[in-house]
């Protein structure tokens, strides 16, 4: 993400080396390392609680600075005085919250006598799921709950969005996809779950660690926002603001060059490339040639009190580009025949209502910013061309050339029960599963699920093979994509560690393709 460069350029040297050493020791952790790692993570947490109390004297001391505005303004000053009270009042809510939980884990770990500035049992991998996933109590459930409660709070009070991107990032509570799961990990999971304790508790330190962070960069808001509606200067520099320094071929190039805190009773002179400008308002436009990056150069001529004339230097440049669009399949590189195909069209520097795009060989509609293609006849190529409106034409900006391809044939399964009450698709040997399981199974289904093309296809009907005593093959036919009640009575029959197959599987898509599925052999526990 563009944004999160700046935000670690923006960390001072230390917090950086304490996030780094919370990844490492995150990472080792997952190696199964030794008690020194985990006592590496005591170290952790000494360094970053430091780091806390730190953050909490820096912000005391802005929230001093901006009691003392108040003091001396409080016309003024009222609003951000307000707001800085009850920023802190949330703040320490949270981290005193987030401090119980500390507590409640080494307790846990520990017994009644446990404090987290010294984990005896500190490989402890009950006490953070048991303190923050149980059921009864939903803490780590309420924690996370508060902490978006939070994060929405304290980002509506920061204005500059790289800031604001970085508190959102910091406080994120997404959801996870871990590798093996079918469905994603809450936030409380993927955090406490399996968690050594002193691992559980130096996380929690460093979420305090992000809480005080975000409330200085709020508290930095605030009173900047106190003196905002002040014109104060201190130097004269000139500067170029143009609308953009990337510019189609054929399209405008503007752009404001302004002196900084003028007076609008004196308009300054304006020279570009040794021309006078003759725009009262400062706009430089003009329609450039040819493709590239090219610079200009000029001064601004302002009168003094005294009768002198104050010239000041700016310099610039602009890029022009040949016209393009950005078109890009969600899924993969092809366009598949029977079912709605995302596509994402935009074009640099044009917003998406000022874009448009038609398609060869299919339909391509719009839906929000995204499009949709009903690709046609399969083997034929599908073209997409995308205009767009700029300055006042419409002008083409590109295309694009699909290849259209009939879909793949899903994978059959089984939908069972897993231990925790989860449905899952059990795709047959050499993997096993128990009689119980099987025997809660309805019928069959049929799905391409490999996380590129997630499509449900409908079974149609199967048959399943079963072996007697002598060997002999005993096939009995589905009712539909249901098991019939004779293969449900053969399930029953069916003893530990036998094995029986599925076949002659017809599944129809989405296409209308009723096609032949491979076979799946079950078996059992």
């Amino acid at each position: 993400m563009a944004g999160a460069g700046n935000n670690v350029a923006r960390m001072s040297p230390r917090q950086r080396m304490i996030n780094l050493m919370y990844i490492v020791l995150t990472a080792m952790l997952a190696l199964n390392v030794s008690s020194d790692v985990l006592n590496g993570f005591a170290q952790v947490q000494d360094s970053i609680q430091r780091t806390n109390e730190n953050m909490s004297a820096r912000n005391e001391v802005q929230f001093r600075f901006l009691e003392d505005i108040y003091k001396r303004n409080p016309e003024k000053a009222a609003r951000s005085w307000q707001g800085g009270v009850q920023l802190r009042d949330k703040s320490t809510a949270l981290y005193n919250e987030i401090e119980e939980l500390k507590m409640a884990i080494a307790k846990a770990a520990d017994g009644a006598d446990g404090d987290y500035h010294d984990i005896k049992n500190n490989d402890d991998l009950e006490a953070s799921s048991v303190t923050m996933l149980n059921p009864a109590t939903m803490r780590g459930s309420k924690l996370r709950s508060d902490i978006e409660a939070y994060r929405k709070y304290v980002t509506g009070i920061i204005t500059d969005s790289a800031k604001r991107a970085s508190v959102n990032e910091m406080l994120s509570t997404k959801e996870q996809i871990v590798k093996g799961q079918v469905k994603p990990l809450s936030w409380e999971q993927k955090t406490f779950e399996n968690m050594p304790a002193v691992a559980a508790v130096t996380m929690l330190t460093k979420l305090q660690n992000d809480v005080r962070q975000a409330e200085s960069e709020a508290l930095s808001t605030l009173i900047t926002n106190v003196d905002i509606g002040d014109v104060r200067v201190n130097e004269l520099n000139a500067y170029v603001i143009p609308v953009s320094n990337m510019i189609m071929r054929g399209g405008k190039y503007s752009a404001n060059i302004v002196l900084a805190a003028i007076d609008t009773t004196q308009r300054p002179t304006i020279y570009v490339n040794g021309a006078k400008l003759n725009n009262p308002n400062g706009v430089y436009e003009f329609v450039p040639g040819s493709v590239g990056t090219h610079d200009f150069t000029g001064y601004i001529e302002v009168a003094r009190g005294d009768g002198s004339v104050d010239k000041r230097p700016f310099k610039s440049s602009y890029t022009v580009i040949e016209p393009m669009a950005t078109i890009s399949p969600t899924m993969m590189n092809v366009l598949y025949a029977g079912i709605a195909n995302p596509i994402s069209i935009s074009v640099p520097g044009v917003p998406m209502n000022a874009v448009q795009a038609t398609m060869t060989n299919g339909t391509l509609t719009r839906n929000g910013d995204l499009w949709v293609a009903h690709p046609g006849k399969v083997g034929s190529e599908a073209e997409i061309s995308v205009t767009a409106q700029m300055d006042g034409r419409s002008m083409s900006v590109g295309s694009m050339k699909f290849r259209v391809r009939k879909l793949p044939d899903p994978t059959v399964y089984l939908p069972i029960k897993d231990a925790s009450g989860n449905t899952v698709h059990y795709k047959g040997s050499p993997k096993r599963i128990s009689k119980a399981a099987l025997m809660s199974a309805d019928g069959l289904g049929a799905a391409i699920d490999d996380d590129i093309l997630n499509v449900t296809y409908q079974v149609v009907s199967f048959s399943t093979v079963f072996y007697d005593q002598m060997g002999n093959a005993i096939p009995e036919v589905s009712d539909g994509s249901r098991f019939s009640a004779r293969q449900k009575e053969q399930f029953k029959r069916l003893k530990a560690g036998k094995n029986f197959f599925i076949s002659n599987v017809k599944a129809k898509g989405p296409d209308g393709i009723t096609r032949d599925i491979s076979p799946m052999e079950v078996a059992l526990n």
